[in-house]
């Protein structure tokens, strides 16, 4: 709702001015004086503002596609989407200085505070464009919000933690030797820590509602970038891990494909890089991506599948069980941490779960439920992987695996198959971003969207061939990208939000998890980055 005059809205008897014209929240929450000097209508701030508004107009709202696109990406609420073409822009239009934003949030976290001390006694609504304006329609196809029962909500969370990660424990194990597998359980029991505490962040206020939400709250629009920026980086990192996987697996089934012209030679690793890019592409411009995103929640059948699979080939074809592996290798830890903190890579999407629950007091178990289930799939793929292959794993358990059997080649086309069903889901929360940040002119028509695709596309491929070791960046993600979602973003904005009600045992704890995250993290980012610069 848009006005050309003034509005406000009391909260329970106070001054606290709500003012819609210039999307601007003030909440005076260490007393009750008036904030009666408000900005002017061309949005510069009032010198003698509260210093506990949120300047949402000179605020950057970006991401304001997280929300729904994070929900499909995950298979949440998996939306149809599509990007009509000609002159329709849905542009919330604003003075920040990051221009034109899209709105794809029908219920806007922005357009309420962030940190309240009362309830409102009217909400204000979200703001609304006509239909003519809008660059994106989103279709909801699955319950709205508050809608999601426990078992959904299991299922949610399962598949949010079950990935990549597994195909890659049976080599963390190689790298750090069998003791080292009790590191998947120590960060489990982190995790499940950590991501109590970003209920209690959501808790603190009902406008919080995803992740970046509570980066704001905690540390006010810096926060809200940084964890925002992070949060896309460790999906473009999953991106680069998905051609890689799609690279390796194709290779080992046409291991002899090779081309050769004008003095260019292409081996099997890749023309099948280049190729799963060009199957992958058309799905990053499908005006519908509600089928992808009921694929890749049959992501955790198919984990579940690999697996089985694996357990036949050392069984059933007898391929091996040698006794192999050292104790403990401490040289080489830090990249098992790295690999092993990757398999807990879900903090971006709890919040999301959190908010569509029916009953958000049983999150707790769910959380548990998740972690544990995760948990058990990484340490029977790691403890049965290497223990088959022994020291001549490889990156993927996958690439070790005859494929003259059966169970093999099943196991090499889920894994492909499952990969390229991710990649646009996992791409297009990225996508959605930068197109926020775009002129509107740019995005007039449908060739603007391809365009921003197709060069985050081929940016993947790039990177991929660039720096082909699928062990050694996934290190490096789960070192800096995950122990910073995981570990030290959860502990610093609970401080922030929560620290002053904590106790001293409280505080103590929360802080001493923030600073491990952060030594592990240091250590671990370089140990992967001196690796893959080894290989080149």
């Amino acid at each position: 709702m848009r006005r050309s005059d003034k509005e406000y809205y009391d909260v329970e008897g106070d001054d606290d001015a709500f003012q819609t014209d210039d999307e601007r929240v003030c909440v005076n929450v260490d007393n009750g004086e008036d904030d009666e000097n408000t900005e002017s209508e061309t949005g510069s701030p009032s010198p003698n503002s509260s210093p506990n508004c949120l300047q949402l107009n000179h605020s950057p709202s970006w991401p304001q596609s997280y929300r729904e696109s994070m929900d499909m990406f995950k298979g949440l609420r998996p939306p149809s989407i599509s990007f009509p073409k000609g002159n329709n822009t849905t542009r919330v239009r604003g003075t920040n200085p990051f221009g034109d934003y899209q709105s794809s949030d029908e219920e806007t976290s922005l357009g309420k505070p962030f940190i309240s001390e009362s309830n409102l006694d009217e909400e204000v609504p979200a703001t609304t464009l006509p239909e003519s304006q809008q660059i994106i329609s989103v279709n909801r196809s699955m319950p709205s919000p508050k809608q999601c029962s426990f078992t959904q909500a299991l299922v949610n969370g399962i598949n949010v933690l079950t990935g990549i990660g597994l195909l890659t424990t049976p080599y963390a194990v190689k790298e750090g030797g069998w003791l080292s597998l009790t590191l998947l359980l120590i960060f489990g029991v982190i995790a499940c820590y950590t991501g109590i505490l970003l209920k209690r962040c959501l808790e603190s206020s009902p406008g919080l509602q995803t992740y970046p939400d509570i980066g704001q709250a905690a540390f006010g629009i810096t926060g809200r970038l940084v964890i925002a920026v992070t949060l896309y980086a460790e999906l473009y990192a999953a991106c680069v891990e998905y051609v890689i996987i799609m690279s390796e697996n194709l290779s080992t089934i046409f291991p002899n494909t090779s081309i050769e012209f004008g003095g260019i030679y292409l081996n099997a690793h890749q023309i099948f890089a280049i190729i799963g890019i060009l199957v992958v592409l058309p799905t990053v411009w499908l005006r519908d991506l509600s089928l992808l995103s009921y694929l890749s929640v049959g992501g955790v059948g198919a984990s579940i599948l690999v697996v089985i699979c694996l357990l036949w080939v050392g069984t059933v074809d007898q391929v091996g069980f040698p006794r192999a592996g050292t104790t403990l290798n401490l040289a080489n830890i830090p990249i098992s941490i790295g690999i092993y903190s990757f398999c807990y890579s879900g903090h971006s999407v709890f919040p999301n779960i959190y908010t569509s629950m029916k009953e958000p007091s049983r999150f707790p178990l769910v959380l548990i439920s998740s972690i544990i289930f995760c948990w058990f799939m990484s340490t029977g793929a790691a403890f049965s992987g290497f223990l088959i292959f022994g020291d001549s794993v490889e990156s993927q358990f996958t690439l070790n695996m005859p494929t003259k059997f059966a169970a093999s080649k099943i196991a090499v086309w889920t894994v492909v198959i499952i990969t390229i069903s991710k990649y646009a889901l996992t791409l297009t929360p990225i996508a959605l971003s930068l197109e926020e940040l775009v002129p509107a002119t740019w995005l007039t028509s449908y060739g603007g969207s391809i365009l921003i695709r197709a060069a985050l596309v081929i940016s993947t491929l790039v990177v991929a061939l660039k720096v082909p070791f699928f062990a050694f960046l996934m290190a490096l993600a789960g070192s800096l990208l995950t122990m910073l979602i995981t570990i030290i973003f959860p502990c610093a904005c609970y401080l922030s939000i929560r620290g002053g009600g904590l106790t001293n045992l409280q505080r103590a704890v929360c802080i001493c998890t923030a600073m491990l995250g952060l030594l592990i993290a240091c250590d671990g980012t370089y140990s992967a980055v001196i690796r893959i610069a080894g290989q080149n």
